[in-house]
């Protein structure tokens, strides 16, 4: 990280004192110490200061507009084309969409990642949003047991992202039809238009892989700060990319490290939080009986043939059934 400058003590007595020195003591110059933490022969670490006004500048500002700006654009969105409808109705007939242990895993990594996301916001902004109108006080105790949450929460939401991953893998890898259900907006910006796609749609897929590969590097990351000092991402992230070339800095001290990795998992963080709220939007209110999915496992068979039409040919051709009556277990409702 870059190194700030700043006055220096001795110039500013008139050089009774050795300017020099303090200019690499404020510079960051190792000291000796006799104990076994050899970081706290560092009296003044001065990057310090350039990740506090990372993480209270550019960080928290953008982050502000990166959430706003997707919620704009959904209230936009849901302005212009209003909830998307089953075009043919509901039928009355049902199929199972997700089993037990699909929708446990969704709803653990869901529910999870909404606690983490809020407790997170709570320490970048709620200093400057909460405590004004809470008292010091009651939001000192609030970001107190909002942190513990998020320090042992995070393990639920671990497991969450391995279960997804593997029981869902498979019926997420890429395919060519899902450059059509790209090319076509996937339906969502025109009446009746319905690109056929199996268990997963292009979109859907899109989450599932930012959802795992962010969910990963915030586990990751999170771990490292979770137990500082223990681990070294950014020294062995760096290493590998100077085998392409790159050339960074592998020498970084235990603070370093650790500056960068939260500033890394913040980023993540938001953007993470920005997909998710479009995520929410579609499963929530942007699309007619698609909560139903993974409220209750069922989905109507009219909303199954326009949204996903592959995959019920796929399990009437595996099972040799047609779909289940109106009256199967986890009725989908409007």
């Amino acid at each position: 990280m870059a190194q700030s400058s700043g006055a220096v003590p001795g110039d500013a007595v008139g050089g009774s004192s050795d300017s020099q020195r303090w200019r690499q003591i404020r510079r960051g110059l190792q000291g000796n110490v006799s104990i076994p933490n050899k970081g706290a022969g560092i009296m003044i670490q001065s990057e310090g200061e350039s990740w506090r006004a990372m993480r209270n500048g550019p960080i928290s500002t953008y982050g502000v507009w990166l959430m706003g700006g997707v919620l704009v654009l959904l209230a936009l969105f849901f302005a212009l084309r209003g909830r998307i409808r089953i075009e043919s109705g509901f039928s009355g007939r049902l199929i199972e969409r997700f089993n037990s242990l699909e929708r446990f895993a969704h709803w653990l990594t869901a529910s999870s990642f909404v606690v983490l996301g809020l407790t997170g916001l709570n320490m970048l902004y709620g200093r400057y949003v909460i405590e004004p109108w809470l008292g010091k006080m009651a939001f000192s105790t609030l970001t107190e047991w909002g942190k513990y949450t998020h320090d042992f929460l995070g393990f639920a939401f671990m497991l969450g992202i391995a279960l997804i991953l593997i029981i869902w893998v498979r019926d997420n890898i890429p395919n060519r039809l899902d450059l059509n259900w790209l090319a076509k907006g996937g339906g969502l910006f025109t009446r009746g238009s319905h690109p056929p796609a199996h268990k997963f749609n292009a979109g859907q897929k899109i989450v599932f892989w930012m959802t795992v590969l962010a969910g990963a590097s915030l586990s990751y990351t999170g771990l490292a700060l979770l137990f500082p000092f223990t681990m070294e991402p950014w020294s062995a992230t760096f290493a590998i990319l100077n085998v392409f070339g790159f050339g960074f800095s592998t020498e970084l001290s235990s603070m370093q490290e650790i500056q960068l990795t939260q500033l890394w998992h913040s980023i993540v963080a938001l953007v993470m939080i920005a997909v998710i709220l479009a995520h929410i939007y579609i499963g929530w209110i942007g699309m007619e009986g698609a909560y139903d999915a993974m409220g209750t496992g069922y989905v109507d068979e009219n909303w199954a043939r326009e949204h996903h039409s592959l995959w019920v040919e796929e399990n009437e051709a595996l099972t040799g059934k047609q779909s289940a009556p109106k009256n199967a277990p986890g009725q989908a409702g409007e």
